[in-house]
């Protein structure tokens, strides 16, 4: 029981670290999406739903990447026709003025996800911040 509490309360820190870290580090420009390939019935869509659902469009991920879902089953549409290989609901893609920047297959907890988000949205490009001397 010590071992799960201790493992819920390192997940919510470095969730914590995650949301909040984009604040500190350098900033992304804001032309990225992420895809979420879910579909009906799928047990571990509802799980992220649940976890992670209601805090994503909070976090610094969310302002760089907003959330938006596709049905695995639909057809796609015309903007990401380009991705590949969609065989697994939940299925996280990091799009990028139409380009795939990275994929998490399945959802198996949220540092995992947000370790591997983290990792994806490091390699979309930074905008370049100019300074103005203020008189």
């Amino acid at each position: 029981m010590k071992n799960y509490i201790f493992l819920k309360y390192l997940a919510l820190l470095l969730c914590a670290v995650f949301m909040f870290g984009g604040a500190l580090g350098g900033a992304k420009a804001i032309a990225a999406e992420l895809i979420m390939v879910e579909s009906s019935g799928c047990h571990w869509c509802q799980v992220w739903d649940e976890e992670i659902g209601p805090i994503y469009h909070k976090t610094s991920a969310g302002k760089i990447a907003p959330l938006r879902r596709v049905d695995l089953h639909k057809k796609l549409p015309e903007d990401l026709r380009f991705l590949k290989q969609l065989a697994f609901s939940p299925t996280f893609i990091v799009v990028n003025k139409g380009v795939e920047v990275g994929r998490i297959t399945g959802y198996p907890g949220e540092s995992f996800f947000w370790g591997r988000l983290e990792l994806i949205l490091d390699k979309l490009p930074t905008e370049k911040i100019v300074q103005t001397k203020v008189h």
